[in-house]
């Protein structure tokens, strides 16, 4: 199986050379400019993450520190900055590695098959959804905002999984309950409405803004 690298830096020019340099090499590559674009990557599964640190918006300790609960691949920083403390504070937050720039393509190339190597060994993977800067993680069940945890019933953790794998499809009442209760329920399909109700008020609560749009007449949908 082709093993994906997720690689997140703002410095175009960089992120240039290391795709070539990687696809070349038989990766599959996903980039992305800052964190908020990587998360919106995560739901590829990348088997490795190189991590520039200095980033508009959400830096690069402040993503691995969002993502480390949910994300057991390796996460590799890239970085100008050479102190020690600033190894000390990006490996204690969940990195794995850290390459000082400027960096040889054969010296990183052979980190990354290390790390590889190493996780293979590990045989964990995560299983996570994302939509914006929220985060389903499916192994621990647990949904995330920014970092905070949002607290939902079992059944509405379903419809999120649910609507979030099928996002931006429109789904009425009958087929979510067929999805999340099975086709063999005896119950009433119009509890998915309550429970929808919920799931935006949690949301809206902690992320203020809306994810699920009601389509008039047809059902729901996930806006991605």
């Amino acid at each position: 199986m082709t093993q994906k690298l997720l690689i997140v830096d703002d410095e175009s020019s960089l992120i240039e050379l290391l795709e070539t340099h990687f696809r070349e090499s038989g990766y599959l590559v996903y980039t992305a400019a800052d964190g908020r674009e990587a998360l919106a990557l995560l739901g590829v599964e990348p088997d490795l993450i190189l991590l520039d640190i200095n980033m508009p918006g959400i830096d690069g300790l402040e993503f691995c520190r969002q993502i480390r609960c949910h994300v057991t691949c390796p996460i590799l920083f890239l970085t100008a900055r050479i102190t020690e403390q600033d190894k000390v504070n990006g490996l204690s937050i969940g990195g794995d590695d850290y390459i000082t720039k400027p960096f040889s393509l054969a010296e990183l190339s052979a980190r990354v098959e290390a790390h590889l190597r190493r996780d293979a060994r590990s045989g964990q993977k995560m299983s996570l959804l994302t939509s914006q800067n929220l985060m389903v993680d499916l192994n621990r069940h647990t949904v995330t905002f920014a970092g905070q945890e949002i607290s939902f019933s079992r059944r509405e953790f379903d419809i999120i999984e649910f609507l979030l794998r099928n996002a931006n499809q429109v789904f009425d009442r009958e087929r979510i309950y067929e999805e999340v209760w099975g086709l063999e329920a005896d119950g009433d399909s119009a509890v998915i409405k309550e429970h929808i109700r919920k799931i935006r008020s949690k949301l809206m609560q902690t992320c203020g803004r809306e994810f699920i749009e009601t389509i008039w007449g047809m059902g729901y949908r996930w806006n991605k």
